[in-house]
């Protein structure tokens, strides 16, 4: 677990040098550069030890050095990729490094060497060879990876801040990003916040050719729903359901460091924590919580109840409006690119937390992706039917008395899910899921940047996405735009920079390579009938967690935002290159603070945003 960083073109060792210096967090443990003068390629690490602390330092290369590669993440079968090319001829310099796998994957397999991992990676791979540079992100995005081009500069960084730290990069934010920042909460991959730059998508691979000057681009993977005809039984499924996340929280047990696992007491997390204690590894493993002085958002109880259940050791850390007011600006401050995900905060104290004791943790992001555990594949039906019987001046009628309803300040209370539904119904059903999450509506965000803007160009990714499915299922169609968005876009971003900060490597078990394969192939009523979410899953643990756990709703990591806003610097005046009404953010402010309106989502994605908005940001 490492960040990377690079150029090709103007600059010298003093601009990768502060590349690195702007990502040092990511790797505390070492740093490692390399020039090739001749073509003007700049290369450089930051390293956080995992997996063979002796030999794995980077850029690392092959023995004639042609081949160097710098890479952040965890190859999971790097083991059995080393047998197969070492049984190919490669003759390996470490002992067991995942890193050196990816230098004789290369050399064997080429572009096609994404396809042989299973793991979370991001990596810029040099080729004195061809004169070649090749990058490659995993299949859902676990680990990031920034690109950009401008006037013959060639850059690449796991964070955009590295971006940022060259001399002759210019920083400038893009409106259409923003905008959709707004309609999602967070920014839809391949765009980026500047001008010119992008994020690698997930699943995918570019390729720049230094002596042509062009770039070529690959998908090897896209999270697609693919039910088989002739499924297993729900028995059988079940079956294989639990053997293969066993099989997943093994392979994530590689270590030279201390690991331990996010416990939150939802079924997901308790399910790696319950497959740790199978296969005999609870008396060696550490489960972090976070609880609140909100009872209404406190799960700390049910994380407590699975670690006695499993004996498991469980710290637990509290938080409360005080001590979140402290992080708040060193947490949104430090993020290289907005994302409006308020348990960003809590996600970033549990990291810190965690890694006083461990360096690795276990965690159990994606099984809500892959089992439809999120509240809206609950809404889907209802939204059908409502969609297909209410005429539009009934509907609007609808959201004039939900917004007359008594606001609450418990976690997901119902007048807050009412509005919510209502606000998504607003569309058709290719957009339901992203109005669901939306901070603005496009009629708001429209307001907010005085320029016409159409929810067809806000929503774009999802449009295509959800036209574009194999499947005619709402369900799946649902699941296909968490996983491809959602996760890798917002959670997924939100965990690897909150643990990164503080130099904690997080390992999603849920993702997979075989367990992803197999599930996205079960039937939708495998993983949602009826009320009941997470069906395989559940039946799959059975005997393994109690039944209490198994039977608990959803709750998901939320925070007290609606309370803590009120006490919350909202800077409205500050707008930098953007050209935006600040009377429409002092409208949802004042109505807010007044107790007449629920704009918990604006308000934070706002916060967030704020330091983008200076123009001293990117230079800090």
């Amino acid at each position: 677990m490492c960040g990377l960083h690079g150029f090709i073109g103007p600059g010298d060792e003093s601009d990768l040098a502060r590349m690195g210096a702007a990502i040092a967090h990511r790797g505390p443990d070492g740093a490692g550069a390399t020039a090739f003068h001749e073509d003007a390629v700049f290369l450089g690490h930051r390293r956080l030890a995992i997996v063979d602390l002796a030999d794995g330092a980077q850029p690392m290369s092959d023995k004639e050095e042609t081949v160097w590669v710098a890479f952040n993440g965890e190859i999971y079968n790097h083991l059995e990729l080393r047998d197969t090319l070492s049984q190919r001829g490669h003759v390996f310099r470490t002992d067991h490094s995942d890193t050196e796998v990816l230098i004789h994957g290369w050399k064997e397999w080429g572009e096609d060497l994404p396809q042989h991992l299973n793991g979370m990676f991001a990596f810029a791979l040099w080729d004195l060879r061809t004169r070649s540079l090749f990058l490659a992100r995993d299949r859902f995005g676990e680990k990031p990876l920034y690109w950009a081009r401008q006037d013959g500069l060639f850059l690449f960084a796991s964070e955009l801040t590295a971006l940022c730290a060259h001399r002759s990069f210019r920083a400038a934010l893009d409106p259409l990003s923003i905008k959709k920042y707004f309609a999602y909460g967070f920014i839809p991959s391949p765009r980026a916040a500047y001008l010119n730059t992008h994020k690698l998508a997930p699943g995918s691979w570019l390729r720049f050719e230094t002596t042509t000057g062009t770039l070529r681009h690959g998908t090897y993977w896209r999270y697609r729903v693919q039910p088989d005809p002739n499924p297993p039984s729900l028995d059988e499924a079940a079956e294989h359901v639990r053997h293969l996340l066993f099989q997943s929280v093994r392979r994530r047990l590689m270590s030279d460091v201390p690991l331990g696992l996010f416990l939150s007491g939802g079924i997901d997390s308790s399910a790696v924590a319950a497959a740790i204690g199978a296969l005999g590894r609870t008396s060696d493993f550490d489960a972090f919580a976070i609880g609140f002085t909100e009872t209404s958002f406190d799960e700390s109880r049910h994380a407590r109840r699975v670690a006695d259940h499993l004996g498991t050791r469980l710290a637990v850390e509290m938080q409360d409006m005080g001590r979140a007011q402290n992080l708040i600006s060193s947490v949104l401050d430090k993020l290289d690119e907005p994302l409006a995900d308020a348990s960003l905060i809590p996600t970033s104290q549990l990291s810190q937390f965690a890694r006083r004791s461990v360096t690795v943790a276990l965690s159990g992001d994606g099984g809500d992706e892959l089992f439809a555990g999120y509240d809206p594949f609950l809404a889907l039906r209802p939204a059908a039917v409502y969609h297909a019987l209410v005429p539009r001046p009934m509907h609007r009628l609808f959201r004039c008395l939900a917004d007359l309803l008594p606001i609450s300040q418990k976690n997901m209370s119902l007048d807050f899910k009412l509005r919510r539904a209502l606000q998504g119904l607003e569309y058709g059903p290719e957009l339901w899921n992203p109005a669901w999450l939306a901070p603005l509506e496009a009629a708001d965000i429209a307001d907010l940047f005085n320029e016409p803007v159409r929810p067809e160009d806000l929503y774009s990714e999802a449009i295509d996405l959800w036209q574009g499915s194999d499947s005619p299922s709402a369900i799946d169609r649902s699941l296909e735009f968490f996983g491809n968005f959602y996760l890798s876009d917002g959670v997924l971003t939100k965990v690897d920079r909150a643990s990164m900060a503080h130099g904690l490597e997080v390992r999603a078990v849920y993702l997979d390579n075989d367990l992803v394969d197999f599930v996205r192939r079960l039937p939708a009523d495998y993983k949602m009938s009826g009320n009941r979410r997470k069906i395989v899953l559940k039946k799959a643990l059975e005997g393994f967690l109690p039944d209490d756990i198994l039977k608990r709703p959803k709750k998901g990591f939320g925070i007290p935002l609606q309370t803590w806003l009120n006490h919350v610097d909202l800077d409205t005046r500050t707008c930098g290159q953007l050209t935006l009404d600040s009377k429409v953010v002092d409208a949802r402010v004042t109505a807010h603070r007044a107790g007449r309106a629920d704009h918990r989502l604006f308000l934070w994605s706002w916060r967030v945003l704020q330091p983008f908005l200076n123009p001293l940001h990117t230079a800090s």
